[in-house]
Parts: structure tokens; C-alpha cells; sequence
């Protein structure tokens, strides 16, 4: 199993209880995959560097996974096609 860590920007309009959902929806799907969850930081709202859709503001997510290519590819599909993301990056840690 590889290392992975993901930073993910969620738009600033949703209330807690979407953002609670949101985070579970992204950390059920990496243990569904195969992968095991090793820590989700939830850093809050910050104002980005340059404005992204028309958003100031994100919630700042990173979360620290394990697992197989896979998991980390089919992360990446649900987040692009996900409403409540407005942008991602994950990459593959060194051992």
C-alpha cells in the first residue's frame, strides 16, 4: 500500500451539516475502495490566495490515506464531478 496525501478546497456556502456529510462522503469512499484512513485535518475557512469560481473563501481539508492506485484514482473521479469541491490535489507520499 502506498502513502497518499489530499488537500482538498470545499466552497465556503454550505452550513456544517454539509460539510460534516461532505467529509464522511470522502472518507467512506477511500475505506470502501481498500484504503485505510491514517488523518483527516480539518483546518476551517480561510481565504484563498486569488479568487477560484468566484469564491474568496474554502474550507481546508487534508486527509492522509493509504492504499492501492485505485483508490486514489477513483478519489480523484468523485471529486471532480462533485459540486461541493472547487479544487483538489492528491499526491503520492515517499515511504
Amino acid at each position: 500500500m502506498r502513502n497518499y496525501e489530499a488537500m482538498i478546497l470545499i466552497r465556503p456556502g454550505i452550513d456544517e451539516e454539509t460539510y460534516t456529510a461532505v467529509v464522511d462522503k470522502f472518507s467512506n469512499l477511500i475505506t470502501q475502495q481498500g484504503g485505510e484512513l491514517v488523518k483527516v485535518e480539518k483546518w476551517g475557512k480561510r481565504r484563498l490566495q486569488y479568487e477560484i469560481n468566484r469564491h474568496k473563501e474554502a474550507f481546508y481539508l487534508l486527509v492522509y490515506f493509504k492504499g492501492e492506485p485505485a483508490v486514489s484514482q477513483e478519489l480523484e473521479r468523485v471529486m471532480k464531478i462533485s459540486d461541493d469541491i472547487i479544487r483538489f490535489l492528491v499526491i503520492r507520499k515517499e515511504d
